[in-house]
């Protein structure tokens, strides 16, 4: 890992044949994170670095996330290269290796909802990477990548270098270094009429001593950051040369699918496999704890046989749950007097009590899958007494420590080829990598033939690590002039990032939790708690607007006097989407805001509803103050895909289950938003010079309550539950 030193410092060095090597690592006693490593296990040596400049002038920026969709190899890329004032067209990238080295902890920042003080930043940095080693985390999620590693990670790279190759020009022309300027890779000194190349300044920029805190440029000076340069993945995903895990093609490959114990928890009692075996092309049957797979020349041929298998499972002690029984489970859970504390503000309760108009309601939410147009799936192959493993997932680290453990490997001896993923949402995070433990045990017994594992969908279906099915329980407490003066809600789940706490001003606040066991498995889902809250909570908030006959904008206005973030993005998402303007008959608008992973969204949809009860969401406008841009095209992207997302869970979205057992398989019970159906969505940024806020997550949570405040505008009738299709024409069966 190169030497440690007692000083903050960013590791240089020289790459062969010349040219500069910077990484960051702006903390106290910290190792040499970036400097060159002497040799890995295989021979090749290694060059740990973010960012590297070459004698031809060329930049290539290490990004240590995956690409899924949302950008982020652009952005990251954008923010070291604006910072370095580098010319676009010579600028590249890689995603950085599976490797300790790149555990990148700078996420751990994103997260946080303060500002680390620069003091103690470098000793927070130090033990928040040394946690990301150790537990092997190079993870992508939570809306952290670019405020996390692009804000305190990527653009510190950028000045530093830049502050380095200003500082060489100047001495090799014996100039002062405040008279250097720098633009498009160049260094100039208008005063001697002196210019030179970053490439021709890198090899000797690499032997000067970094500044430990570059100053980053004023917002009015960049060139990169704020426009919609092109992404790096479009080109290859428009042309069809971008290979996805599923498009791994090795000599000799095999193709193996699973099917899983169908009752989480249960395990393979047994199987008859002597017909399959002797069915053309399959080389295999292999037999896992909880699942039985095939192995063929094939995928068709493997998926075939797997379906002529009829394996015995056990249940796990769980074959009479349900979906009512889980719900009632959640109903007894919040019933029972153990719940917990999750936040308190002045008396709840006792300004319940003494409260002019009260509100109760109760929400439920479903379980959700994640849908990927990916199935998970990884190719595996034994050589040389290691492992290689490629796939698409949101933390290689991590999931090279699952396949090193199913192997009876070291990590070390594992290499771990990421992909793009065809979808992630959560479902590719760590605690949901069963599909890499599988691969690896399977091509364990093919060895030394490399196989690839494919799930079908139905198997992805039903063996997702699913959103959480939460039940909250609101009450609202008004005073005279109809303001909010009391919220007390008890809501199964936790309060995730605080996901739970409305942003509005409520003298006396309540929040407690209740847990409810289930067998279901449960991960992270695109916005986490969020998507919950936000339905529990923004309709809610409607609900108490109607109870003090006041229009559900102006209501939301008049109780966020001392939040100008919120109020801006409001006021604009009203005029823009014409709220307060005259609809038809069974037409109707809804509004709902969410703060979420340091960025404030407000939707206002717009619906019909159709004489047989249809849904029809014609228009979704969303305002968004996250701070600032990095790439407009890419930011308006990401929201417009979270609008969509969410709508998709908000109409149609349900997993249930029966006999312990998840009920749909497919696309055709499990129904996403189509093309044709999709609204016309207008998307609009605040750039508040506020932190910079996530926008991969913060586009979803809105959605639901938008369209079921949109609803009650239109026929009257409040919509506690998702999915709102089904939910929606219950309630019109029943008052019928």
């Amino acid at each position: 890992m190169g030497k440690w030193t007692r000083r903050a410092f960013m590791t240089v060095g020289s790459v062969v044949g010349g040219g500069l090597v910077l990484g960051v690592a702006e903390l106290a006693l910290a190792p040499n994170r970036f400097g060159i490593l002497p040799k890995t296990d295989n021979g090749v040596p290694m060059l740990t670095v973010w960012l590297t400049i070459t004698p031809d002038n060329r930049v290539t920026v290490l990004v240590p996330h995956c690409e899924m969709g949302q950008g982020v190899h652009t952005a990251l890329t954008m923010m070291a290269a604006e910072e370095l004032d580098a010319d676009w067209s010579l600028v590249g990238m890689r995603e950085a290796p599976a490797e300790d080295a790149f555990a990148n902890a700078h996420v751990f920042r994103g997260f946080l909802p303060f500002e680390i003080p620069p003091l103690l930043g470098r000793g927070f940095d130090y033990a928040t990477f040394k946690l990301a080693q150790w537990v092997g985390l190079q993870v992508t999620g939570g809306s952290a990548s670019v405020r996390g590693t692009g804000r305190h990670g990527m653009q510190v790279a950028g000045a530093a270098a830049r502050a380095m190759l200003i500082e060489t020009a100047a001495a090799r022309w014996h100039v002062p270094a405040a008279e250097c300027t720098t633009q498009l890779s160049r260094v100039a000194h208008a005063a001697t009429g002196n210019s030179a190349t970053y490439g021709e300044l890198a090899t000797d920029a690499a032997t000067r001593a970094p500044p430990v805190h570059p100053p980053l440029k004023p917002r009015a000076q960049y060139r990169i950051l704020g426009t919609s340069v092109p992404r790096f993945d479009i080109p290859a995903k428009v042309n069809g040369t971008a290979q996805y895990g599923i498009d791994v093609a090795l000599p000799g490959l095999l193709y193996a699918t699973v099917r899983a114990a169908p009752v989480f928890g249960g395990r393979l009692k047994s199987v008859d496999t002597s017909a399959v075996e002797a069915l053309p092309g399959i080389k295999q049957v292999v037999r896992l704890d909880d699942a039985v797979a095939v192995v063929a020349d094939g995928y068709w041929r493997a998926l075939k046989a797997v379906r002529a298998l009829a394996p015995v499972f056990d249940e796990a002690g769980h074959g009479a749950v349900d979906s009512a029984s889980l719900f009632a489970a959640q109903a007894t859970a919040l019933d029972g007097t153990s719940l917990h504390k999750a936040a308190k503000r002045g008396d709840g309760a006792a300004a319940l009590g003494r409260a002019s108009q009260r509100v109760v309601a109760e929400y439920r939410v479903p379980y959700l899958a994640h849908a990927t147009m990916e199935p998970m799936n990884a190719t595996v192959r034994f050589i040389d007494g290691g492992c290689e493993v490629w796939a698409g997932t949101q933390d290689p680290l991590s999931a090279r420590k699952v396949a090193a453990e199913a192997a009876g490997l070291k990590p070390h001896q594992v290499t771990f080829h990421n992909q793009p993923l065809g979808g992630g949402f959560g479902r590719r995070l760590p605690g949901a990598f069963d599909y890499i433990a599988q691969a690896v045990k399977i091509a364990k017994a093919l060895a030394p033939a490399p196989v690839k594992l494919i799930w079908s969908r139905e198997e992805d279906m039903q063996h997702d690590y699913y959103r959480a099915a939460y039940v909250a329980r609101l009450e609202g407490g008004l005073d005279a002039g109809g303001h909010p003066d009391s919220w007390v809600a008890h809501y199964t789940g936790s309060d995730q990032m605080g996901a739970g706490r409305p942003p509005y001003r409520i003298p006396n606040l309540e929040l407690r939790t209740a847990e409810a066991k289930t067998h279901v498995r449960e991960g992270s889902w695109r916005s986490v708690e969020f998507s919950q809250q936000g339905f529990f909570i923004e309709s809610f908030v409607d609900e108490l607007a109607h109870a003090a006959k006041q229009d559900p904008l102006a209501y939301r206005l008049a109780s966020l006097p001392d939040s100008p973030r919120h109020r801006a993005v409001l006021e604009q998402v009203a005029k823009l989407s014409g709220w307060g303007t005259p609809l038809p008959a069974g037409q109707g608008r809804g509004v709902a805001l969410v703060e979420a992973f340091g960025s404030i969204v407000a939707e206002v949809a717009e619906i019909q509803i159709s004489a047989d009860h249809t849904i029809t969401v014609r228009k979704v406008t969303a305002v968004v103050d996250c701070g600032d841009l990095v790439n407009p095209d890419t930011a308006a992207a990401q929201v417009e895909g979270g609008i969509v997302f969410g709508l998709s869970a908000a109409l149609y979205g349900q997993i249930t289950i029966d006999k312990g057992r998840v009920v749909q398989g497919n696309f055709h019970d499990y129904p996403l938003v189509k093309l044709a159906d999709a609204p016309r969505v207008t998307v609009a940024f605040i750039r508040s010079g506020a932190p910079l806020g996530g926008l991969g997550e913060p586009g979803v949570p809105p959605v639901a309550p938008a369209v079921a405040n949109a609803i009650f505008a239109a026929t009257g009738q409040r919509l506690r539950q998702l999915p709102l299709q089904g939910a929606l024409r219950a309630a019109s069966a029943g008052s019928a």
